[in-house]
């Protein structure tokens, strides 16, 4: 109990001297660093990936609006047009509409040859946009992957760095044949950050992958309205559904 009270109650310091950070760094063998080296890892690419979605997606949400406005405010196909080429690389609405915007064109200087006889126009915006949504929608997915495989391995890392410690702590038992506190506390202490700092990698991973991949879910469903809207309008050179998105009714003539 005196030992107790010398390392848990009197002396934090003391106490953190024989289990916290700085001594399992100080002790650590080549496993131990191995698996502290593997779980610093994981948590520097989640939270790269976490920080990269996060800001990613914010921005194509606040800009979502604003470009499907413009472009049906266009006053012609051209002005449209150069307004979605000025959206940054990363923007995934203006290049959906930019591929139906070129598939169309495409489709109408092919008029009288055989890509025109074998494919409709219908047809072939049709097969531009589909390939344009999954495209976007697998670039929105980056990262998502490396979250996954994260969230579900790094508590086992953690865990593999909890047995190592608990090994050490009955090493030390065997080598002194006490079982007391201070013999043991630096092991349990190694065994217990490395519990932590796996659960601490792995929750943020599960979390942001829950949270994007419905964010996502979301985002596509917006990609698969506004390609149906592109198609119409590419399609028929009138905009079917002109209030879809708001009380706008003008669209430029796609002639």
């Amino acid at each position: 109990m005196d030992r107790l009270d010398l390392l848990m109650g009197n002396t934090d310091s003391l106490a953190l001297s024989k289990m916290g950070f700085a001594h399992l760094i100080d002790n650590a063998d080549i496993v131990g660093i191995v698996a502290f080296t593997v779980m610093g890892i994981m948590s520097l690419l989640v939270w790269y990936y976490i920080l990269y979605n996060a800001l990613r997606l914010v921005s194509v949400r606040a800009r979502t609006q604003r470009i499907m406005e413009s472009f049906w405010e266009a006053s012609s196909p051209r002005e449209a047009i150069e307004q979605l080429r000025s959206e940054p690389e990363y923007e995934p609405f203006s290049k959906i509409a930019l591929d139906a915007a070129f598939a169309a064109e495409h489709h109408s200087d092919a008029l009288g040859g055989r890509m025109a006889e074998a494919l409709s126009r219908h047809e072939f915006i049709d097969r531009a946009l589909r390939s344009g949504v999954q495209r976007e929608a697998a670039r929105m997915e980056s990262g998502l992957t490396l979250l996954a495989s994260v969230g579900s391995t790094a508590p086992f890392v953690g865990l593999f760095g909890t047995v190592w410690g608990i090994y050490h702590a009955l090493i030390s038992i065997g080598q002194t044949g006490e079982a007391t506190l201070d013999v043991v506390a630096g092991p349990v202490g190694e065994a217990l950050i490395m519990t932590c700092i796996g659960l601490g990698v792995a929750i943020p991973s599960v979390l942001a992958y829950n949270y994007f991949v419905r964010s996502n879910k979301a985002l596509n469903a917006s990609f698969m309205t506004f390609a149906h809207d592109l198609l119409d309008y590419f399609a028929t050179g009138n905009r079917v559904r002109g209030q879809r998105y708001g009380n706008k009714q003008h669209a430029p003539s796609a002639g």
